[in-house]
């Protein structure tokens, strides 16, 4: 899909979604990440250092998110900044057969710089709807 910076303006929505996030999603990104602290994937440990239980990997959902963005644009190659400030755990219950948490990510155009070619994608990531995420903004080359 080609994106024409012409047809951009500022709080266009680029589209919204469901992740559905499992504790096997947890232990593949642990393997991936070689992230293998005890609070992505043990409740008892998780509690004693005061988190509601398992968390999801604050990479991963950061990494989740922006999936909206290079989906949208059609190359992940064309996202050339992405940044975000982590606000609150995602807690992934122990569920067999659904999902432990479910965040819902929509994006909006921020801003648009035609000199540059570029614009700026604003991410709305919740859990219950309460932010997990703040200031998830992707900036993106358009061609």
């Amino acid at each position: 899909m080609s994106i024409n910076i012409a047809d951009l303006a500022v709080g266009t929505e680029i589209g919204s979604r469901t992740l559905e996030i499992t504790r096997a999603d947890l232990v593949r990104y642990a393997g991936a990440s070689g992230d293998f602290n005890p609070i992505h994937w043990n409740d008892r440990f998780a509690r004693e250092v005061e988190l509601p239980g398992v968390i999801a990997h604050g990479m991963f959902t950061m990494g989740a998110a922006v999936q909206l963005v290079t989906d949208w644009i059609g190359d992940p190659s064309a996202v050339v900044s992405y940044g975000t400030r982590f606000t609150r755990p995602v807690p992934v219950a122990d569920v067999d057969g659904a999902p432990g948490a479910v965040v819902d990510v929509s994006g909006v155009v921020g801003a648009v710089d035609a000199d540059a070619g570029t614009a700026r994608i604003d991410l709305t990531v919740t859990l219950d709807g309460q932010k997990v995420l703040v200031k998830a903004q992707a900036v993106v080359r358009l061609t």
